[in-house]
């Protein structure tokens, strides 16, 4: 049977502004929004600070609440930029995977695809960076396990980039399981093979420039097995699309149909092992034409599967 799938947006992304030239535009959300079409996005409602709290540090929530600006831009740092819309922006990108957790785990749909912006998995307990203020999956990932009274969640990262603040999460919280397949050696440095944390429960498969979907896929599948052997209550996937060939900021070289492929295995994966509970969050992926295609693919193929 194919898998319930439901789409959460949210309209506060277009009024996260970053400067001219950033890759992380709005753009981003007009072409994925185009994708999301066909499924009748439902609206977010913003995460509460509790929800965030679980993640994030009280003193991190403060300083981006301080820095959220009346006028024009404030960097956080020399890659994340704040507008007078941010704010409200990534409180509903956290909200909308809350509400896509709460919508498996309720039986209202077996797949979610969580589409805002800005993206969060770079943001650390302490930090933001990499485009990201609050680590929207890592805030759903604790809502399962904490408000919904799971026992253990995975989460898998197809970005290119290593998740560094979904591991950072995963350090101190042994219920959850990270697993990640990147670019190696690229932003932010972290992510290599030997990084398994204390507790066991991560699993990184760092890919050299240039990887296509031959070596990129047998490294995704080394993860699912990984995931199907911790045995999660829920899959949670941060839905990069920048390991896309025509991706301007990495080096990867999947196509459309390797994110098709890589959507009917994940939700295999949560249909054999987590219950048909998966809730996919958008991360990066910056060629817009490329993130259209991508995005409808992978949904579609869950939508199939």
């Amino acid at each position: 049977m194919p898998m319930r799938t439901i789409v959460i947006t949210s309209v506060t992304g277009f009024d996260h502004l970053t400067p001219d030239g950033h890759p992380e535009r709005v753009a981003r959300l007009e072409a994925v929004s185009r994708a999301l079409v066909p499924l009748s996005p439902r609206e977010a409602s913003p995460a509460t600070r509790e929800a965030l709290v679980r993640v994030h540090d009280a003193a991190h929530i403060d300083r981006v609440f301080a820095a959220s600006p009346s006028e024009g831009h404030v960097s956080l740092d020399a890659d994340t930029w704040m507008s007078p819309g941010s704010l409200k922006a990534a409180l509903h990108a956290c909200g909308a995977v809350i509400e896509g957790v709460d919508a498996v785990l309720d039986g209202e749909a077996e797949a979610v695809f969580a589409g805002c912006r800005p993206p969060g998995h770079h943001a650390e307990p302490d930090r933001a960076m990499g485009f990201c203020l609050f680590n929207q999956i890592a805030v759903g990932a604790l809502h399962a396990l904490e408000a919904r009274g799971l026992e253990r969640v995975a989460v898998i990262d197809i970005d290119v980039h290593h998740g560094n603040g979904t591991q950072a999460t995963a350090e101190r919280e042994p219920r959850l399981f990270f697993a990640s397949v990147h670019q190696g050696w690229i932003y932010p440095g972290t992510g290599a093979a030997h990084e398994t944390g204390r507790h066991g429960n991560i699993a990184n498969r760092p890919l050299p420039a240039g990887a296509t979907g031959d070596t990129w896929h047998p490294a995704l599948e080394e993860l699912i097995e990984a995931v199907r052997a911790f045995g999660p209550d829920l899959l949670l996937v941060s839905a990069g699309f920048d390991a896309h060939k025509d991706d301007p900021l990495a080096g990867l070289a999947l196509d459309d149909a390797d994110f098709a492929r890589a959507g009917s295995a994940l939700a295999r994966l949560a249909q054999e092992s987590a219950n048909s509970r998966l809730v996919c969050v958008l991360e990066g992926g910056y060629d817009c034409p490329a993130l259209e295609r991508s995005v409808a693919a992978f949904i579609g193929a869950l939508q199939a599967a």
